[in-house]
């Protein structure tokens, strides 16, 4: 047996294969081409055509934008869509953002997390022949640049414009875990009845949307993927910017499908820190001896907790460390801060709902069922999801 000291809050007994190393080599821009940088493919297609581009800071041709790359190429930009957090990538999560233009080139930015959030309207695809769609996901459902992915192959398909999908590698693509997303938990931060991690790149992932018929009204868009070269779903990947404000370490990104549930919970994941996505507290968490108190930060202009001490655990050499290797969601968190938070009656809230996707496992939180248990509900529903997800990969699968 492996004993893993967790935290000052309560240690965790495991066996030991059941935490690993993740030896697998870490790939970069260097071993990995995303789609963007394949423009002997896509190039062809949109020259002389007007384009929308649907992107923000993660949009990069090595360490150019993509819309300065495809200016200095000629090519002709209508407009730019951007997600949640901004075209820049700067703004708080949940913020609505308003219509601007882009400093840079004067282009007019149209915000799909603003006042009509999710999707484009008809009239500013208007004049515009091919959509292109580049945003680096981190492979979690709740991740909302997802959301953003299906209302825009939504208006693609009702405007009957082509959309070509640049694809990026999936930081957290190398396993499948969590419950599976039950329909009457239908929110913008989970539209598809998958689990929490899903182990696919947003190219495969908009097939699967396409091919599925989750598209309102089963309609179909008109979809190109320019595939990765060099990745397969063994990898892991270095991500050469971060893909949102809170989201700024690799070992955020890694804890992230673990941690974002606790954000329907009372208990704060640090944002208003410098460790965002790395430490978890409370103020009155009992038995923890690791404290934190949440500023106003960009990116976190007012952070649950602000200004107060939170009683926590600092999982930032864990998250590095292990998490990689683990392969799973991390549970024994969410059950610990459960055990040790003395009013339990709103340890919850509806948005866990959301974000889990099913009702059972707060119910299963509370009664204490062990962990196997837990994993075990998921497995009907995940069995059936792995044998969707085999028809639409593009890439080699983990082993």
């Amino acid at each position: 047996m492996l004993i893993i000291l967790m935290s000052q809050l309560f240690v965790v007994v495991l066996p030991a294969q059941e935490i690993a190393i993740f030896d697998n080599p870490i790939k970069t821009d260097a071993e990995i081409t995303v789609g963007a940088r394949r423009l002997d493919i896509y190039l062809p297609l949109i020259t002389g055509k007007t384009i929308a581009i649907v992107g923000n800071q993660t949009s990069l041709i090595g360490k150019t934008h993509l819309v300065d790359s495809l200016l200095a190429l000629h090519i002709k930009i209508k407009v730019l869509f951007c997600p949640e957090h901004g075209f820049r990538g700067k703004e708080d999560a949940g913020k609505e953002i308003d219509n601007s233009k882009d400093k840079k080139t004067g282009l007019p930015i149209v915000s799909l997390f603003g006042d009509h959030k999710n999707k484009p309207t008809a009239k500013e695809l208007e004049g515009v022949d091919i959509v292109l769609f580049d945003i680096q996901d981190v492979g979690a459902r709740f991740y909302t640049y997802l959301s953003t992915l299906h209302y825009v192959m939504e208006a693609c398909a009702e405007s009957k414009k082509q959309l070509i999908l640049l694809d990026r590698p999936n930081p957290n693509g190398y396993y499948v875990d969590g419950p599976v997303m039950e329909d009457k938990h239908k929110s913008f931060v989970g539209l598809h009845p998958v689990p929490v991690v899903y182990g696919m790149t947003i190219g495969e992932y908009a097939q699967m949307v396409n091919g599925e018929g989750w598209l309102a009204g089963k309609e179909k868009c008109k979809l190109l993927v320019i595939p990765l070269l060099g990745y397969t779903h063994n990898d892991l990947y270095q991500l050469p910017v971060p893909p949102s404000p809170n989201l700024s370490t690799m070992t955020a990104v890694y804890l992230y499908p673990s941690l974002c549930l606790f954000e329907g919970t009372i208990v704060s994941v640090g944002r208003g820190t410098d460790f965002p996505f790395q430490v978890i507290g409370h103020p009155t968490l009992e038995g923890a001896k690791f404290s934190f108190t949440p500023e106003s930060k960009p990116g976190a202009l007012n952070p649950l907790y602000k200004g107060q001490k939170c009683m926590g655990m600092d999982l930032r050499e864990f998250g590095k460390s292990y998490i990689p290797g683990y392969k799973r969601l991390y549970l024994y968190w969410l059950e610990g801060c459960y055990k040790n938070t003395p009013d339990k009656s709103h340890f919850f809230n509806n948005y866990f709902l959301a974000l889990s996707g099913t009702d059972s496992l707060e119910k299963q939180i509370k009664e204490d069922l062990p962990e196997d248990e837990i994993r075990a509900s998921w497995q009907p529903a995940l069995k059936i999801f792995k044998k969707i997800r085999t028809k639409y990969l593009l890439y080699t699968d983990f082993k």
